[in-house]
């Protein structure tokens, strides 16, 4: 039994368009919009669709152009262990700065790559930038420490990442425990029996995965335990609120003990107050 439904965008003469080419165009956005609201419903056409649409396509063209023109840098964020009190790592986050738009944030950047698929290029990028500048690191005497690299579910399904980030890594003479891949807790579970045989052989190379965002989706417990995963990463917005917020704090205690349990270590993202750190402490 095949059950078909519809998504439909409505475009109304002349507000939204004086010609056919103008409505077919306007019916379209408001079609993809009802597509983006879970399918099976309408949207009319608005002054903002059309809005969203220029910008997108704006910052799509000049998103081709960001590599060869070197506007993508990295930052890295320290990680922190607070029993010893040290940086024992840092995490590779990608900014984008145009000289006509300025600074764009990769909330709205990210996804443009991803519906375009120029994430991959800027993905490879990305790596080849982090493991660069891992080995200058050591080579300037700095002792060796994991960065850890995000993976869009792009990058994560495509056939050659394997292959990618292994010559990479060979490419600098870095050992595989000097990178840690991150994947958020959605993409893991979008399709999980193939992210456990990608995450099973990219450990068989020493390479380790981290599940970002851990809590906002919805995780089975079962597929947690076959991710081999060696890290679990509380979502900053459980940890904004902690030191005032009861339900924050028991999401914080959980996903640590579960963290414990499974034998992997837990990191709380976007640490910023005393209470805070007082409070992440107190739960180990």
């Amino acid at each position: 039994e095949l059950t078909c439904t519809s998504s439909i965008g409505i475009a109304i003469y002349p507000n939204d368009g004086e010609t056919f080419e103008a409505l077919s165009m306007s019916a379209d956005s408001a079609m993809y919009r009802a597509k983006k609201a879970g399918r099976n419903t309408f949207r009319f056409f608005t002054n903002e669709m059309q809005v969203n649409s220029a910008r997108a396509l704006k910052l799509e063209n000049a998103l081709r152009r960001a590599l060869d023109n070197n506007e993508l840098h990295l930052h890295y964020q320290p990680q922190f262990s607070l029993p010893d009190q040290r940086i024992i790592g840092a995490e590779a986050l990608l900014r984008w700065t145009n000289n006509e738009l300025g600074e764009i944030s990769p909330a709205e950047f990210i996804p443009i790559a991803e519906d375009s698929a120029l994430i991959l290029p800027i993905g490879e990028w990305v790596l080849r930038s982090e493991t660069h500048q891992m080995r200058r690191w050591i080579d300037s005497g700095l002792s060796p420490m994991p960065v850890s690299v995000n993976l869009s579910v792009v990058q994560f399904r495509q056939a050659k990442l394997i292959q990618q980030v292994t010559q990479i890594l060979e490419e600098e003479k870095l050992p595989a425990r000097h990178l840690v891949l991150e994947l958020t807790e959605s993409v893991a579970m979008d399709n999980p029996l193939a992210a456990i045989a990608v995450m099973r052989k990219l450990r068989e190379h020493g390479i380790r995965m981290a599940i970002d965002d851990f809590g906002t989706g919805y995780s089975s417990m079962s597929y947690l335990k076959r991710f081999q995963a060696h890290k679990l990463k509380i979502d900053k917005s459980f940890v904004q609120d902690s030191s005032t917020n009861p339900d924050d704090q028991a999401i914080i205690e959980a996903i640590i003990n579960l963290a414990h349990s499974l034998s992997l270590s837990s990191l709380a993202e976007g640490v910023e107050t005393r209470e805070q750190l007082d409070f992440l402490c107190s739960k180990g």
